[in-house]
Order: structure tokens, then sequence, then C-alpha cells
């Protein structure tokens, strides 16, 4: 039986309206992060969300809304 690979996104929009995308796909420790808008690849094992955060905002100048569902909040 074969697994499904995981996938989720980390959106963002830039201060002229456009939303930028980076896909996170893996489980576990081995994760690929893949930008939609330009060529950027990388492999996180660790924080990829954070990884994602931190390319949109640099690269594109894109904010992330906050999810506001940490624990805690």
């Amino acid at each position: 039986m074969h697994h499904a690979m995981a996938t989720s996104r980390v959106t963002g929009t830039d201060p002229d309206g456009a939303e930028h995308t980076v896909q996170v796909a893996g489980t576990g420790t081995r994760r690929q992060l893949e930008c939609g808008s330009c060529d950027w690849r990388i492999g996180a094992q660790f924080l990829p969300w954070l990884k994602a955060e931190e390319h949109l905002a640099q690269a594109h100048a894109a904010e992330v809304p906050v999810q506001g569902t940490a624990p805690g909040s």
C-alpha cells in the first residue's frame, strides 16, 4: 500500500496584493519546500513553515496572515 505524501502550503500577500505560495511536501523530518513564484527550493528538517514564511517575507515582501490557532493564544 502506498501512502500519499502530505502536502500543505504557506501563502502570503505582497504590498501589491499578489499572492505567493510555498508548497510544503513530505512528512516527519524530510520536508521539501518549493515557491510557486520563483525557482526557490529547499529541503527542511526543522520548522519548514517558518522557513517558508521567511522566504515569502525576504524574497517577495509578502506577509503571511496570523492564524491565531497556536495553543495558549
